[in-house]
């Protein structure tokens, strides 16, 4: 059995702070916190702890300083951090840092972080293993316009590190190609810096479903139902319901397991 955490940095804001801190408080862990002077006042400050203040030019720039992270996280002794979502959380740089301090990051380890969350190497893996993907090909590849009569239009160009909706385009026919390509490639380097794209086939009137999934490092994969996530404007979910109304019992069944596996073969 491993030892509990005593203290975690939580490299985070807002609600999701809390939400982290009332379950280290019910575990009986102390939590650290960190802040931007804009929320010096705000409620996840006066719950932590303890708490260090950060800085930079904006607040999201405080935010993602790793070196003032990791500085906090040593001055507090803390033993773990916990990114939150968004933010760091996905960044596999960080949890490498994180690790190379001697700090446990409480997330997936950088190899799945860097293999999941580009989307070009991801669905290569899933596809590799025989998971169900929506036709798509790669755009780098030499002959891939002449791929695209295999899909057919219309078609969805996006960003290989995208998120967010960014870096999202439709294309209906071939003269909208080109100015699409562009647009997304400039999108992607922008923001998130990385101009690589692929484009796949696009279902107009989809269901957008998402399994929860809670894994650990001994191999261990469950779920934690689906949600669906297909009310959403400009590529961003609006709501999200769950369990998913008017889903076939089989179907969600499928779907979930199928969450699992991929997620137990990463």
């Amino acid at each position: 059995m491993q030892t509990k955490f005593a203290k975690v940095l939580i490299a985070n804001r807002g609600e999701i702070a809390l939400r982290i801190m009332r379950t280290l408080r019910r575990l009986g862990i102390e939590s650290v916190a960190v802040y931007h002077a804009v929320d010096a006042a705000a409620p996840f400050v006066a719950m932590a702890d303890e708490c260090a203040e950060i800085f930079g030019e904006t607040p999201t720039a405080a935010y993602l300083d790793v070196d003032q992270l990791i500085d906090v996280a040593r001055r507090h002794g803390a033993a773990a951090v916990h990114p939150g979502y968004g933010f760091l959380a996905e960044n596999a740089a960080f949890a490498d840092a994180v690790a190379a301090a001697g700090i446990r990051f409480i997330g997936p380890g950088s190899d799945v972080i860097r293999l999941l969350g580009d989307k070009i190497t991801a669905r290569t893996f899933v596809g590799e293993r025989g998971f169900p993907l929506a036709p798509s090909i790669g755009v780098d590849d030499d002959d891939w316009r002449a791929q695209l009569a295999t899909i057919g239009y219309p078609i969805l160009i996006k960003a290989a590190a995208g998120g967010g909706g960014k870096g999202m385009h439709i294309v209906h026919s071939a003269g909208e190609l080109d100015a699409a390509l562009a647009s997304a490639r400039s999108e992607g380097q922008r923001y998130f810096a990385d101009a690589r794209i692929y484009c796949e086939k696009y279902l107009s009137h989809p269901r957008h479903i998402e399994v929860q999934i809670l894994a650990d490092e001994h191999g261990h994969c469950v779920h934690l139902g689906e949600r669906d996530c297909s009310v959403q404007r400009r590529f961003q979910k609006v709501i999200e319901e769950t369990p998913a109304p008017r889903l076939d019992p089989a179907l969600r069944e499928e779907i979930c397991t199928t969450a699992v596996a991929i997620a137990t073969a990463a």
